[in-house]
């Protein structure tokens, strides 16, 4: 089997960490256990963070660890470490063996099945070290900072500008003869600013985040519309209580869909705790919305050849034309359904709704009057019911184009129905995540305001 973009990885490391995972899994069986499964990762990082041009933090991190479940026929017991020492990793063995005898037994638990792990494992061309050392790294989030600073007179303060490079690999295994290697790498840039006026304060900020740092927005750009999107949101205003259309702008609109894959996850639904309950095969969005998963996109930020169980991925339509397709299941959850694993151990792996045509100035023009929202306060959404209640911030529309920016706002409605009035989505899809979507409009919601 090829582990997949291993090929920057030291070898010793990885040959290290799959003869350690095979060691455990046979310590595993030497106790006694009917099945057992492991996963060894090391890991490495830089962060550091400049404010006012001065130094904050400057943090390496270099981990290290091991987790292994065991199963005597259907109980099981779970230990880690993070000594990979031999006599460590041993008595970890041994500790999960411990417990897995004293647990009571569950019929739905057990490793993936074997003819669902994946086979082959294709390079997704996530592994691309950067490691600028600390100089380098307060170099580049002092001059996004100062970018900011210098951009408008009103930007009189700062939260900071920071700057990450991460990289690990993760060796997975079991006894039903899965085997395989992820190496990847994360690398962002943040600046965060305050604006002052005699109206008051805002703060807004922008990031940027990928695989490779070739890829990363120049800290100029992410230094200048941090300070653009702050200085934007000055002279905020309330409105009144009313129904009225909302776009959701990208970088927000994902929190909508992450509504949604909380209530089609399998734990929501064996436990009977979500509002879509009983919907599959049934319109759940508005005609024409399609949700799709792809797994495999090169460099994608959730792309992974095989989930935290082994299982092979595949790219899917979770939603079609608005209507429910599947579920987001991992082995466990399936079985409790009576269903099949979807290969999402561990999440969904870049999730996306299908993009329009317009973009953003293009939904602002449909939807002529309303509310842009570009940030959510609070968490006041209930997936079991749908009811959702947030508070918002963004800017009042007219004829199309933002007139004023407005806060202390509350925007309310039902999930439910959420899904099914929404108009459009943008083609500014929001990459610097695993759910990737543009800009939202729904067709009316209540605000809430003075």
């Amino acid at each position: 089997m090829r582990e997949s973009g291993l090929a920057q990885i030291p070898v010793t490391t990885a040959d290290r960490l799959r003869g350690l995972v095979g060691e455990v899994l046979e310590e595993a069986l030497r106790q006694g256990a009917s099945a057992a499964e492991a996963s060894a990762s090391v890991s490495q990082g830089l962060s550091v963070t400049v404010r006012l041009g001065a130094v904050e933090t400057v943090e390496h991190t270099r981990d290290k660890g091991l987790g292994v479940t065991v199963y005597f026929g259907k109980q099981s017991g779970s230990a880690s470490t993070s000594d990979l020492a031999l006599k460590a990793v041993r008595d970890t063995v041994r500790a999960a063996a411990s417990i897995a005898r004293y647990t009571a037994a569950d019929d739905c638990s057990g490793l993936a099945d074997a003819e669902s792990l994946a086979r082959s494992i294709p390079d997704l061309d996530l592994y691309h070290p950067w490691n600028p050392g600390a100089d380098r790294a307060i170099e580049i989030a002092t001059g996004c900072e100062q970018v900011a600073r210098d951009a408008d007179a009103r930007v009189q303060n700062s939260e900071g500008a920071s700057v990450s490079s991460h990289e690990g690999l993760e060796v997975y295994g079991n006894t039903n003869g899965f085997l395989g290697a992820l190496s990847a790498t994360r690398h962002s840039l943040s600046c965060a600013v305050v604006a002052r006026e005699a109206s008051g304060m805002q703060r807004d900020y922008w990031y940027t985040v990928a695989r490779d740092v070739r890829d990363l927005e120049s800290s100029e750009s992410v230094g200048r519309r941090a300070a653009e999107r702050t200085v934007r949101r000055l002279s905020a205003q309330k409105l009144t209580t009313r129904q009225t259309p909302v776009l959701y702008e990208a970088p927000v609109a994902s929190s909508l869909l992450s509504h949604f894959i909380g209530a089609v996850r399998g734990s929501s639904l064996y436990r009977e705790a979500s509002f879509l309950l009983g919907q599959l095969d049934k319109a759940v969005f508005a005609p024409g919305v399609r949700l799709h998963e792809q797994p495999h996109l090169r460099k994608g930020l959730g792309s992974a050849p095989f989930d935290n169980e082994g299982v092979e991925t595949r790219e899917r339509d979770l939603v079609s034309d608005g209507i429910l397709r599947g579920y987001v299941l991992d082995s466990y959850s399936a079985r409790k359904l009576g269903m099949q694993t979807t290969g999402n151990a561990g999440g969904v792996h870049n999730l996306t709704i299908q993009p329009g045509r317009d973009d953003l100035p293009g939904l602002l023009a449909r939807m002529h009057t309303g509310l842009l929202v570009t940030e959510l306060i609070g968490f006041g959404v209930n997936t079991v019911t749908g009811d959702y209640s947030r508070g918002a911030a963004g800017f009042w529309v007219e004829n199309g184009q933002i007139q004023y920016p407005v806060e202390e706002i509350t925007i309310a409605g039902n999930l439910r129905d959420m899904f099914r009035q929404i108009v459009a989505v943008g083609a500014d899809v929001d990459l610097r995540g695993n759910i990737r979507t543009g800009s939202i409009l729904l067709e009316n919601m209540m605000l809430a305001g003075s």
